[in-house]
């Protein structure tokens, strides 16, 4: 059974293109009024579009009730299509959870279902992910919000084909310490790649669709003189390299909302915790204000042991609970300051940070990840996420904790 129903209105934009296409034409015969003509295309195209044209809609025929407040838990691909799904399909079922982030794109830059073989993505495809049609029919039938997480940027299979999106090194790819490839978040074609595979998680029932890995490689401050790779239409901005990449981040979660405004999900980027906490993070491109413009959702990864010395706490992994509270604070503040702000959904810690050394981590389980949910609820923050790589998460939390 089908359960795509697609509905569009081609009149109109057939039209009105046509019209835009003979003003161009006439534009560049007569260049006195080539600036005018610009100026109202993108009048039309901004003002007058969504107001005389009728936006295609899609409708992929399942229905999800946005909960009071999302409380989510990260779901790899591998449990998504494994045993350890009927699992995490209970734990959320027999608590206050109620939504699951399930890898779509993942971090190697592999979708994680099979796709049909005439796919511009049969060749990045595995087969993780045995049957999507039927997770989402649990997922449906237990009212489980399904959000989509897709690996924007960091992708270390694109390039493998494609070398000319990424950056290299000389004749190399260029990887980072932990060898992973990054591709080019100036590149509009890098874009449309993610945003296409974004729409097919759509198009299949996700209700939103959480970019993670939207920025360029840490440290890129460093390299960015030295590796190859192009700059597109950056290339001529009378900006620094560092404004460059906030606008091609900025501009990129912008065009990614817009382009899948007809596909009725909601948009959350995954951004640092400490980008709220600066004007902007110059080497990743990542403005918290200006990508919190232009997203429903903006979900700042905050796990303690990923700070070090801060807001006055010497070993943060200690202080979950102080740790979260001052970050929410100062995140409250900046989201303030807009006129539309999003949701706020941070990502919390459920895992134990023993890389940290002794001394400096605790075993995480109950009382910590409480420790984070009631620091967020004492700070007005109502929505949050958990973290654990392996999906395996604490036992007996009380996830509305502090809750009014």
């Amino acid at each position: 059974m089908n359960r795509r129903k697609m509905y569009t209105s081609i009149g109109l934009s057939m039209a009105l293109l046509l019209q835009l296409q003979l003003g161009a034409a006439a534009a560049e015969k007569n260049t006195e009024h080539a600036a005018l003509f610009k100026e109202r295309q993108v009048s039309v195209e901004r003002k007058l579009l969504p107001e005389i044209l009728p936006r295609f809609v899609f409708d992929s025929g399942r229905k999800f009730e946005y909960p009071d407040a999302i409380r989510g838990i990260y779901v790899t691909a591998h449990s998504a299509g494994g045993s350890k799904f009927n699992d995490l399909v209970e734990l959320v079922d027999s608590t206050d959870l109620n939504a699951m982030v399930i890898d779509i794109k993942d971090d190697f830059g592999k979708i994680t279902y099979e796709v049909p073989k005439d796919s511009p993505f049969a060749d990045i495809s595995e087969k993780l992910i045995k049957d999507p049609e039927k997770m989402l029919d649990t997922l449906e039938k237990k009212q489980i919000y399904p959000i989509a997480r897709i690996v924007v940027f960091k992708d270390s299979t694109l390039p493998k084909t494609r070398p000319d999106l990424s950056f290299r090194d000389g004749d190399e790819i260029w990887t980072n310490n932990r060898k992973e490839a990054f591709v080019n978040p100036f590149l509009k074609e890098v874009w449309d790649y993610n945003v296409s595979i974004a729409i097919e998680a759509a198009k299949m029932g996700f209700q939103e669709i959480q970019f993670d890995y939207v920025r360029f490689p840490e440290g890129f401050e460093n390299r960015d003189e030295t590796l190859s790779y192009g700059l597109g239409e950056y290339e001529n901005m009378d900006e620094d390299n560092v404004q460059k990449r906030v606008h091609a981040v900025t501009d990129f979660v912008a065009y990614a909302k817009e382009q899948l405004h007809q596909y009725g999900v909601k948009v959350s980027v995954d951004i640092f915790g400490y980008t709220a906490t600066l004007p902007e993070a110059p080497g990743i491109g990542q403005n918290f204000t200006k990508i919190s413009e232009n997203v429903d959702v903006i979900s700042s990864m905050i796990y303690p042991s990923h700070w070090t010395s801060y807001f006055g706490i010497t070993k943060p992994d200690l202080e979950p609970y102080n740790l979260v509270k001052e970050y929410a604070k100062v995140e409250n503040a900046k989201l303030k300051e807009l006129d539309n702000p999003p949701i706020s959904r941070p990502w919390l810690q459920d895992f134990t940070a023993s890389y940290l050394g002794k001394g400096n981590y605790q075993v995480y389980g109950k009382t910590q990840v409480e420790d984070q949910i009631r620091a967020l609820y004492d700070e007005g923050i109502t929505e949050f996420l958990l973290w654990n790589a392996g999906n395996t998460y604490s036992k007996n939390v009380d996830y509305t904790v502090g809750k009014e």
